[in-house]
């Protein structure tokens, strides 16, 4: 059937909430709590409402900041306090005295309720600047050479002394390379792999560490152990990262800042007055893997007792880029951790250990043997027949030179000192399975090795609950994948190739957003595309880049991360300062595709990747991604304010737009092209088709599907499309078919075949393009929202601050509840059939409002939380 039996709505109660204040809460500055270290001249403040009322709204807001604590939480602020501003905004750009540097800031707000009512004060916040500039760094560019060939990972070191009372120390570190930093011999901070990776020579990292609880009177040691990332990469594969023009010796540069209790400073800075010494880890590389060497060990290196009078000198070393700016985003961090499931002894020195799932990350082992045992830790996605680690299918790019550097292995040489355990410090790897060779005979029980999952640390904001078990695993798997390849970047797999692919994260970047607060990953990236784009505007397809990728795959189909990610957040977030930072860059990239393709036609560009049988024309499929890419910039020019483009580009969006259907649709019968399933549902997912054919073109894919017996039959480009384009044009029942179908070709198909993640082809047993943790068929994830939940925004009042519920009562289920946590707070779409009935609840955050579409029936909805009755009418 096309669409469910008519229904009759009915509202049976509004479920009254207990009366409260409005209070504001939850403030974030540039999106996180409490930020160390920021540069922004201007940062962003966010908050929430905290109001139980029905219809609770925001009339007026007030923002206070200084650097007084007490007089902020007094409502009184030294650098910016704002009038009663009438705005429901809960998004603020500072507009205060001009900040300094090294300073921290306290800010909170006040509220006035739909009531008019002045609410209490926010909590106190705080945010801190860093270096603001870079002449305000003191510390000097230092290494221990400049030979990129050296294997060991070098230690530097540094002794002072302090004799006055510590109010607080901030240790600013900007890095070329990756990094730990280690004061009186505690390392600082759980993250990892910092800093992020980045074009190293157009752009650098820094990182604030608040350092106030390590150090103590009288000497100290302030120790760094440098690893190569992907600014020194020894390794040797096909994207030529061994011969990228910013490749050195890991550098950095560090000022230690001390504010003592007089109010004097004191900044302790990298210079020649640091030593150095090669360290344990004798090689690491970030798309390989890492080797320690146990028996090189220093013990208590880090400090103050050390005797380091047979370390060297260090040099200095030229800025990798004159553009240092502070890191600040979601960290990466272990999440998980993973005890292995089972281990399998081939005999004493081969043993398999299973996690149970495919994860991206680390693993850590614990041994007992004699010193200069060798311990190889083979990682793989997949076993061979005999039972020993496959990676065929994740090392074909590989490319290596001898066989001192093996692929997705770290090698531990043992110190002979009882019980050691050995984790990587500056790699990770997508895994299931490690094979564990010893060079002598061992004992090992599963409980000798841990998996851990690490990513870059985003906090989930969505949640989808399903009675259909394979659909809720699909979505785990979903977000497990996603996770997986997001490591300060987006990336296309964690194992074969960790490459920032543009394609695979635009097209997943709604899924991304539904479940994670993504916002500074993103905006991190797109400054990566910045960096990356020539002066023509074309855009490599991966980003970052060592140059590879400016002359194939990078077609509008891939690199319209430019375009699509920024609209992306702002429909988000409703935030526009992504969308003003990439105008030029959008305007720069849509003016040479028009000025290479006038006709409005392009056949720049990969296609429909990986399909699973009929391949559709690469020229229709990249230019509707050259109209919406238009079609953005036209939007954006309307918000930003530059009526010009707006004329220009809504015109040259038109023109793409007849260019497509003069030469792909058929207006008689209404199919386009050879009516192949993304062929059909391209154009009506990108808004292409004219609106007295949609109805026609949608009947056709549905036709498709069926004629295709209910399977699916697209490749990358095609699963963006395919759900949506069904579920939005009345076919949502034929839409879900797909999605929770369990036999190939499937999302199902890969769980019940054990999938934990995603896969990379739809076939398990294809001879190639088969990673088995891949994100770019992970739209699925975005449309459980958008269908089974309904959950949109609206983008003419984006972040949603109105949204859009139109859910589908899918036949096939029983219960659905979709949560997403908005920037106003928790939206929830829940249904289940009760009986013939159907029972939809409903939650609206505080100073938002909906418009919820129910069979073709508009009903706007203010804050709250309401209870519908759907039944059915035969």
């Amino acid at each position: 059937m096309k669409a469910m039996c008519s229904i009759v709505l009915m509202v049976i109660g509004l479920n009254t909430m207990a009366q409260s204040l409005c209070l504001p809460g939850e403030l974030r500055c540039e999106y996180i709590a409490h930020p160390l270290g920021i540069d922004e001249a201007h940062p962003r403040f966010t908050w929430q409402l905290k109001d139980a009322r029905k219809g609770a709204r925001q009339m007026a807001y007030r923002v206070i900041v200084g650097t007084d604590s007490l007089a902020v939480s007094q409502g009184k602020g030294n650098c910016w306090q704002t009038d009663p501003v009438p705005s429901d905004r809960q998004l603020v750009v500072y507009q205060g005295k001009p900040l300094q540097a090294f300073t921290r800031y306290y800010y909170a707000v006040q509220v006035w309720d739909k009531d008019n009512q002045a609410s209490l004060l926010s909590p106190v916040s705080f945010f801190e600047t860093g270096t603001m500039n870079n002449a305000n760094w003191q510390g000097a560019w230092i290494s221990d050479s400049r030979d990129i060939n050296t294997k060991p990972a070098p230690y530097f070191r540094k002794t002072f002394s302090l004799n006055k009372k510590i109010r607080s120390a901030r240790a600013y570190i900007a890095v070329a390379g990756l990094y730990e930093l280690y004061l009186n011999g505690n390392r600082i901070g759980d993250h990892h792999l910092d800093p992020m990776y980045t074009r190293f020579d157009r752009r650098t990292l820094y990182l604030t560490h608040d350092v106030t609880a390590a150090l103590q009177n009288g000497k100290n040691v302030i120790g760094v152990l440098l690893g190569n990332g992907w600014y020194n990469h020894q390794s040797t594969a096909v994207w030529y990262f061994h011969e990228a023009p910013w490749r050195n010796r890991p550098t950095f540069c560090l000022d230690l800042r001390i504010t003592y209790e007089d109010g004097s400073i004191e900044t302790i800075t990298s210079g020649k007055d640091w030593k150095t010494s090669l360290s344990p880890v004798i090689f690491n590389s970030i798309y390989t893997g890492e080797q320690y060497d146990a028996r090189l060990e220093q013990p208590g290196w880090s400090e103050a007792a050390f005797d380091d009078s047979k370390w060297k000198e260090v040099i200095y070393r030229a800025t990798p880029s004159a553009n240092i700016v502070a890191q600040v985003m979601q960290p990466i961090r272990v999440i998980d951790t993973i005890p292995a499931r089972s281990v399998y002894a081939f005999n004493d020195t081969t043993f398999v250990f299973d996690l149970g799932r495919n994860i991206a990350g680390i693993s850590r082992l614990a041994v007992n043997a004699p010193a200069g045992t060798v311990f190889r830790l083979k990682h793989g996605e997949r076993l061979r027949p005999d039972g020993h680690v496959d990676q065929s299918n994740i090392d074909v790019h590989y490319r290596p030179v001898g066989t001192a550097d093996p692929f997705g292995t770290d090698i531990y040489i043992t110190s002979g000192k009882g019980v050691e355990s050995f984790m990587p410090r500056f790699n990770y790897k997508g895994f299931q399975y490690i094979e564990v060779t010893s060079s002598i005979p061992v004992k090992l029980a599963k409980e000798d090795l841990t998996g851990y999952f690490m990513h870059s640390d985003v906090p989930p904001v969505g949640r989808v609950t399903t009675s259909n078990p394979t659909i809720n695993k699909i979505w785990q798997a979903t977000n497990n994948s996603y996770l997986s390849n997001l490591y300060g970047y987006p990336t296309d797999c964690p194992q074969r190739e960790k490459n920032g692919w543009t394609g695979d994260a635009h097209i997943n970047s709604e899924t991304g957003l539904y479940n994670f607060d993504g916002i500074t990953i993103y905006e991190k990236w797109l400054a990566d595309h910045r960096d990356e784009q020539q002066p023509n505007g074309v855009l490599p397809a991966i980003i970052p880049t060592s140059g590879w990728g400016y002359e194939w795959a990078n077609g509008p189909d891939w690199t319209s991360t430019i375009a699509i990610i920024p609209w992306n957040i702002y429909l988000f977030y409703g935030d526009t300062s992504l969308l003003g930072r990439c105008y030029e860059n959008i305007k720069r990239y849509v003016d040479h595709i028009d000025q290479s393709y006038p006709t409005g036609l392009t056949t720049w560009g990969l296609g429909d990747w990986v399909p699973v049988k009929s391949k559709s024309p690469v020229e229709l499929t990249s230019s509707i991604y050259y109209f919406t890419d238009a079609s953005i910039l036209a939007k954006a020019a309307h918000i930003l304010g530059h009526s010009a483009d707006e004329e220009k580009y809504n015109a040259l969006a038109i023109k793409i737009k007849n260019a497509i259907n003069n030469k792909y649709l058929n207006r008689v019968t209404g199919i386009y092209g050879s009516g192949t399933q993304t062929e059909l549902s391209f154009p009506l997912c990108w808004n292409v088709v004219p609106d007295s054919l949609v109805t026609k073109v949608a009947a056709n894919l549905a036709n498709r599907v069926q004629a295709d017996s209910n399977r699916l039959d697209v490749g990358l480009l095609g699963t963006k499309s395919i759900l949506n384009a069904l579920s939005e044009n009345g076919y949502a029942d034929l839409a879900y078919k797909l999605a929770a179908r369990e036999t190939f070709p499937s999302w199902g198909w890969w769980i019940v075949n054990g999938a934990t993640t995603l896969y990379e082809n739809w076939k398990i047993d294809a001879a190639s393009d088969i990673s088995l943790n891949h994100i770019m068929f992970g739209e699925i994830g975005a449309w459980f929202y958008k269908a089974l939940g309904g959950i949109k925004p609206d983008p003419n009042n984006p972040g949603f601050k109105k949204m859009i519920l139109q859910p589908h009562f899918i036949t096939a289920l029983n219960q659905v509840e979709v949560k997403h946590e908005s920037p106003y707070g928790t939206i929830v779409s829940s249904w289940k059939r009760v009986g013939k009935k159907i029972i939809y609840n409903v939650v609206i955050p505080p100073n938002s409002t909906a418009t919820l579409i129910l069979n073709n029936k508009i009903q706007p909805l203010e804050a709250g939380m309401y209870t519908f009755e759907v039944g059915s009418k035969k």
